[in-house]
């Protein structure tokens, strides 16, 4: 347990007027500070209700300490939390005391840092940490619960125990260099990396999903000015965010905004009109909407029910298909006829809604639930989805298994076969951490807010 000589403390909550605040200490000063404060050795995690004074002598604020011996701590150090009333004159007056009572303020992340240097959680539990605190809908939540918790780890558990094996097998001929691997050996090493490969192929395919969950679905509203997309922006979030006006091109440029539908998070972007004939900024605007079009998970197509079907931009007809489109037909208020004209592909599921009155907008909201449900690449309970960082090093890992596997139907000396396999669980090693990597961990701990 890697135990650090300086004690850090910081504010844990955030900054502004509240009826709490918290501040943590962790380090070999909690408990001297523990004992100071209460004048007698604290229970282990139990809140007691106390003054708080200052090294004068003067009572800062009635406040709540709670000790955590090393053992049952976050941090596996000694911890001591302070909850005060949350006005920031107080919290900054108890911060500015302690650090004058050997304290140093904690830099971003430094409290997680030390939970993974001291063994209490490994790497990518680390990252959750920072993914629960940005999770923006209930699946993403769920998601960094369950890394929290220990799922990528058991996912890459069997990953890694299959490579020790191959490893193990292989070096156990490396001091016989005048053996060469039997046939059964070659296959039993050939099974184990093709497990390990098939492994990582399968959590490497979570990539996409596990960016969806943690920016949101880029879901953009497309069609013909005038069409209704911008009423539909504000229908969908609850509030007038874009100008809606009955003269055609109002929107030029194209506006975002992020709303929870279900269990998701849309990041729902209001584009500029498809106008077959545009001028000059209307052009530069369309050229915008093309873009998003082309990053885009979904597409709500508006069309205005009461007028004929549109012609459609040839640039866009590419990325128009049932598996990421839905034909929105608005203006249903004003139909004189049950049904719009037909428009677009009939394979391409179609919705009838009212941005003016709000019909249709839960069937609208359904089928968004239902296409961002079907991205989902695996359905069962322990399911993780991995981040960049995790990608790149199975995508390393899968790079030395390949190479590998080509050695070992080559005939390759057992060395740098074993080196193949070596570079692989090292790949692997760096999604926990077991890494020692110190610009690495100063790059993913600097992401973090302070106090955390």
């Amino acid at each position: 347990m890697a135990q650090s000589l300086d004690t850090i403390a910081a504010i844990a909550t955030p900054t502004g007027s509240s009826a709490l605040a918290i501040i943590r200490v962790s380090g070999p000063e909690a408990l001297p500070l523990a004992k100071l404060f209460l004048d007698e050795n604290p229970k282990p995690r139990f809140a007691t209700y106390h003054d708080y004074k200052d090294k004068t002598g003067v009572t800062v604020d009635d406040v709540v300490f709670t000790f955590y011996p090393e053992k049952n701590s976050a941090t596996g150090e000694h911890v001591l939390e302070i909850s005060c009333h949350g006005n920031p004159y107080i919290t900054q007056r108890i911060l500015s005391d302690l650090l004058e009572r050997e304290c140093r303020l904690a830099e971003p992340g430094e409290f997680t840092r030390r939970s993974f240097l001291n063994g209490k959680i490994d790497l990518s539990q680390a990252e959750a940490v920072m993914d629960i605190i940005s999770a923006r809908s209930e699946r993403a939540l769920a998601a960094a619960n369950r890394q929290l918790r220990g799922g990528l780890a058991r996912h890459m558990k069997p990953l890694v125990d299959e490579l020790v094996m191959a490893i193990a097998t292989v070096e156990a001929y490396i001091d016989f260099p005048e053996e060469d691997l039997p046939q059964e050996d070659k296959q039993r090493i050939k099974n184990y990396i093709s497990a390990v490969l098939e492994g990582s192929v399968q959590l490497l395919a979570t990539q996409r999903y596990g960016d969806l969950l943690r920016d949101g679905m880029r879901t953009v509203i497309v069609g013909e000015p005038n069409a209704g997309k911008s009423s539909l922006l504000n229908r969908l979030i609850g509030k007038d965010r874009a100008i809606v006006s009955p003269q055609a091109g109002t929107t030029r440029d194209f506006l975002e905004e992020r709303i929870i539908v279900g269990p998701h998070c849309l990041r729902l972007v209001d584009t500029a009109g498809l106008n077959i004939n545009p001028d000059p900024i209307e052009k530069l605007g369309i050229d915008k909407t093309i873009e998003c079009i082309e990053s885009s998970d979904i597409i709500l197509f508006v069309i205005d029910a009461t007028k004929p079907a549109p012609k459609i931009d040839s640039r866009i007809i590419n990325y128009i298909s049932k598996d990421t489109t839905l034909v929105v037909y608005n203006k249903t208020d004003l139909l004189e006829t049950a049904l719009p004209a037909p428009a677009i592909n009939k394979d391409i599921s179609s919705v009838l809604v009212s941005a003016h009155t709000g019909k249709g907008i839960d069937s609208l909201k359904a089928w968004i639930i239902s296409k961002a449900d079907s991205m989902q690449p695996a359905s069962q309970e322990d399911a993780v989805f991995i981040n960049a960082r995790h990608a790149h090093a199975l995508s390393q890992a899968q790079s030395c298994l390949r190479d590998a596997l080509t050695k070992l139907t080559t005939n390759t000396p057992t060395e740098l076969l074993a080196s193949d396999l070596r570079g692989a669980l090292s790949a692997l090693g760096e999604i926990s951490g077991h890494i020692d990597n110190e610009q690495i961990l100063d790059r993913l701990f600097a992401s973090f807010c302070i106090g955390k």
